[in-house]
């Protein structure tokens, strides 16, 4: 697999999203991408309850631990590389978690607007 260039929104090097739990597409702990990535894992958003309840009935349960693949589930807090589609969904139903620009992968840009992505910034001031 290729890996693309690591660039956040700002064209600027990506940071780290998450350690632990370990995330990204690579498990790099970066929301990192490349063609193999059909999802585009490349939103860093900090979950909330709300967001995981929402996922959790959209079918994509990020809370419970799947520990065969090494998943410990996510809490409230924790950061996440998210799929942009599924990002772009939430927001459209009023669920959107906050999103930390410098870890999130231009790529998300091909499916959600900066100035989307800046009203749900949890790293501007």
């Amino acid at each position: 697999m290729q890996q693309e260039e690591s660039l956040n929104v700002f064209d600027q090097p990506l940071i780290p999203c998450a350690m632990d739990p370990l995330t990204g597409f690579f498990r790099d702990g970066c929301c990192n991408t490349c063609i193999e990535d059909y999802g585009s894992h490349t939103v860093c958003v900090v979950v909330n309850r709300e967001f995981l309840e929402f996922s959790r009935f959209r079918g994509n349960d990020l809370s419970t631990p799947n520990p065969e693949f090494g998943f410990p589930g996510l809490r409230p807090g924790d950061h996440w590389c998210l799929c942009a589609a599924r990002w772009k969904e939430a927001f459209d139903m009023g669920m959107a978690p906050k999103v930390v620009l410098q870890a999130t992968h231009k790529r998300a840009l091909d499916v959600i607007p900066m100035d989307t992505l800046k009203q749900f910034a949890s790293d501007l001031n």
